[in-house]
């Protein structure tokens, strides 16, 4: 693309971001290129949204308990509602939970999963997240950060999140929010924003938010599943209804990808905080963050090479 020759030959499209299969479409791929994000319509079906929303309100009641799950709760609601899914805000790291992560080898998300990682898949990191109503204290705001800051492995390019709508998601309920075209920035140093009172355990948030790059909310309906870029900015409102807004979402990558050392790096003060987390729960020592990732990955598709 840089060479001053012109030829009279239509030279083939270049795609950065995507591997050559049949499953896109031109236009689908150049839309990735451009904007680090895909909605596809109804990929899911009601029947699975519904056997995956049972599961989380069992796993609320405590009916099941999933081994390395961690299952994050506004204690200030208990008292109210006791345990139920009022309270469960998250669930992540369902990887031991055969009915959750049954999302992470559907099919149909799968054929679209390759289409960015290649044919070799790893589950890498999973949440069911329950966004509850919420009020001015905004309890459950994710500011806008890039996914790219938790995962010590590489290549970005080859690793994806697929987040699937439960039920519609709208700017009333706290859709999720993009800044397309950031998937082509660096990866950024983020930390806990400085919001009084306003910070959950490990939301960390860009330190520098990309002010002047407009923001989109993907208003999705029950079944849409998004596919986004790593690096892509990206973050999610409060819900202001009364409702629940639950989706869930697996990041994906090639088995070919490989663990770096962020020692030294913008992801170092992240490590420190989740090594601190697994010493505390676990007692364990001599842990680094690739350790607690080679614990959640899981290959889905392929062959296990590298990760």
């Amino acid at each position: 693309p840089a060479s001053a020759q012109i030829s009279a030959v239509p030279q083939p499209r270049t795609f950065c971001y995507t591997v050559d299969n049949n499953v896109l479409t031109t236009e689908q791929r150049q839309f990735y290129e451009d904007n680090g994000y895909l909605l596809i319509k109804k990929l899911v079906s009601d029947e699975d949204i519904e056997r995956f929303r049972k599961e989380f309100v069992r796993i609320c009641k405590r009916e099941v308990r999933p081994p390395g799950a961690m299952i994050m709760k506004n204690e200030a609601l208990r008292s109210q509602y006791g345990q139920s899914e009022n309270v469960v805000n998250k669930v992540q790291d369902f990887q031991e939970d055969k009915e959750l992560f049954r999302y992470c080898t559907l099919p149909e998300v799968l054929r679209y999963v390759e289409c960015f990682t290649g044919p070799n898949i790893m589950a890498m990191h999973t949440m069911l997240i329950n966004k509850l109503p919420d009020s001015d204290q905004q309890t459950f705001l994710h500011p806008m950060h890039q996914d790219l800051h938790y995962f010590p492995f590489r290549p970005a390019d080859r690793i994806v999140c697929s987040w699937t709508a439960m039920e519609r998601a709208d700017q009333d309920n706290g859709c999720l929010v993009v800044q397309p075209g950031t998937h082509k920035l660096p990866l950024k140093p983020h930390g806990y924003p400085n919001w009084e009172g306003k910070t959950n355990k490990l939301f960390h948030g860009l330190l520098e938010e990309e002010q002047k790059i407009p923001k989109v909310h993907l208003v999705m309906e029950k079944g849409d599943t998004v596919f986004f870029h790593p690096l892509l900015i990206h973050g999610s409102g409060i819900n202001r209804t009364a409702g629940f807004r639950k989706s869930i979402s697996c990041h994906f990558a090639s088995s070919e990808c490989y663990y770096i050392d962020v020692k030294n790096t913008t992801q170092e003060d992240l490590e420190k905080e989740l090594v601190e987390m697994v010493h505390k729960k676990y007692s364990a020592t001599s842990v680094e963050l690739k350790d607690i990732w080679n614990f959640r990955a899981r290959l889905v598709k392929g062959e296990r090479i590298s990760l």
